[in-house]
């Protein structure tokens, strides 16, 4: 993306700047026989771009959910994640969607609309009254839909697109929704090498321009390089919480990922490579 479509971006209603802060407390979360986190203590500011690292099952989408609040959390006396000044579970469902938007792994049902359509529903938590969309909720549309390159796509059905397009299309629907906090599981699946950058590039400008967001990654060298913060998840309840240049190391990789790894420095960026095991 380039630098003048930033400046056009940062100037429209996709991007605002707020002041609010997204946090756990002694957050502690498990299934039945395994914890996947204890005593969790996160602090998500505006500005910032974070990372979910960790094996698959070691409960990322978990994490991502109950910030989200679709998770029910038997937290006692004390709220475990705050929004603001206020649990999570006192805000109605219209104030966490005007102020926090997520992307599940998979989209439940089906949308036999078109592109604009499905990315227009995003705009939904901010209707004011019963007269349908304002000129700024289709403007927002409209630039989300350009953000994605789906503008050619925009009156085809959300259901014939492919899989990268639909979730470009996706990403649309938060960029329009256009929330404070993002939580993003799994955002890159489908998208090709071309549209993982953009869409790494997009977040690291929505963070610059004081939106606050949260996705998990598989890709550690993307993580490296668009994300500020990191959050590891190890099998048996243990994390790693910090700066995404200090926690982004080989040794913690390893542990992590239950593998060898070759660390490589190029154009003045740290890469890390699986190496083959034995057997495999």
């Amino acid at each position: 993306m380039r630098n003048d479509e930033h400046t056009t971006l940062a100037n429209s209603a996709i991007f605002k700047n707020r002041w609010m802060i997204l946090r756990t407390r002694n957050l502690t979360l498990q299934y039945p026989g395994k914890l996947l986190c204890s005593n969790l203590n996160l602090t998500i500011s505006p500005g910032e771009c974070w990372a979910i690292l960790g094996k698959n099952g070691c409960g990322k989408t978990t994490l991502i959910h109950t910030l989200a609040g679709l998770r029910h959390i038997d937290s006692g006396n004390e709220p475990s994640v705050m929004m603001g000044e206020r649990a999570l579970q006192t805000w109605s469902r219209r104030e966490l969607a005007r102020n926090l938007g997520i992307m599940l792994q998979d989209e439940p049902g089906e949308f036999w609309g078109n592109v604009y359509e499905y990315v227009l529903l995003g705009r939904y938590p901010h209707v004011q009254n019963v007269f349908g969309w304002k000129d700024a909720d289709q403007d927002a549309a409209t630039q989300a839909i350009e953000c994605m390159e789906l503008t050619g796509l925009a009156h085809r059905s959300l259901s014939t697109l492919s899989g990268g397009e639909r979730q470009r299309a996706r990403i649309a629907l938060l960029l329009a929704q256009s929330p404070q906090y993002y939580l993003l599981d799994e955002p890159l699946q489908h998208l090709d090498l071309r549209h993982q950058l953009l869409v790494m590039t997009l977040f690291s400008e929505l963070a610059r321009q004081g939106n606050a967001l949260m996705m998990v990654l598989h890709d550690v060298n993307l993580a490296g390089r668009f994300c500020d913060h990191a959050l590891m998840l190890f099998d048996n309840g243990r994390t790693i919480i910090g700066s995404a240049k200090e926690v982004l190391n080989r040794p913690n990789l390893e542990a992590l990922y239950q593998c060898n790894m070759t660390e490589l420095v190029a154009g003045g960026l740290r890469h890390f490579v699986p190496e083959t095991m034995p057997g495999v």
